[in-house]
């Protein structure tokens, strides 16, 4: 073999018999690009999205104080967030209203994840702060992550790397078309 070709095998150009998942799109969440410059409703995430369509924004249902969109760095196919409309960060912020509405979006959309790709069970929650894990502090958002077992295998502690199957796009799709008429 020559060098080039052992070059080009040391860096995945030439297949070999090792499976590579390449995700690029993983170093600007990574590298924290994707991360809003300010904690400024117009430079948030969760308040643009509602701006754009469902389409474009990744939103499965809106609500009147909460809307359901999907993660845009999902930690596994179906991870949901729901968020309200109003910019506020801390679950104290919550008006009665949102805080209902919130747990009420949370149980309809186990049921419609758990419909359309019968999880073996759950995480829920919600990260308060930067030092807690938040990606996004300054708006607050609930996840919704399904799981199912054998999902957590060695990608994401050896080659921090997550598999996702399902391409957001479809997966918002088949979540809003399986959302309850009678919340529409």
């Amino acid at each position: 073999m020559t060098a080039r070709i052992e070059d080009e095998r040391e860096f995945g150009r030439v297949p070999d018999s090792f499976q590579r998942l390449w995700t690029p799109h993983r170093m600007v969440y990574i590298d924290g690009e994707a991360k809003p410059q300010t904690h400024q409703a117009e430079d948030c995430p969760f308040c643009l999205a509602p701006q754009r369509s469902d389409e474009d924004g990744l939103i499965v249902y809106r609500s009147r104080n909460c809307f359901v969109l999907m993660n845009l760095f999902p930690y596994n196919a179906g991870h949901l967030l729901i968020c309200p409309y109003r910019h506020v960060s801390d679950y104290t912020e919550l008006t009665t209203e949102e805080r209902d509405e919130l747990s009420s979006l949370t149980a309809t959309a186990m049921t419609v994840i758990r419909h359309v790709s019968d999880p073996h069970g759950f995480n829920l929650g919600m990260n308060q702060g930067d030092v807690a894990g938040a990606g996004i502090a300054a708006h607050l958002h609930q996840h919704i992550v399904p799981r199912w077992k054998g999902d957590a295998n060695f990608l994401p502690i050896v080659a921090q790397t997550k598999a996702v199957p399902q391409l957001l796009g479809d997966a918002r799709q088949r979540l809003a078309d399986a959302w309850p008429a009678d919340r529409k």
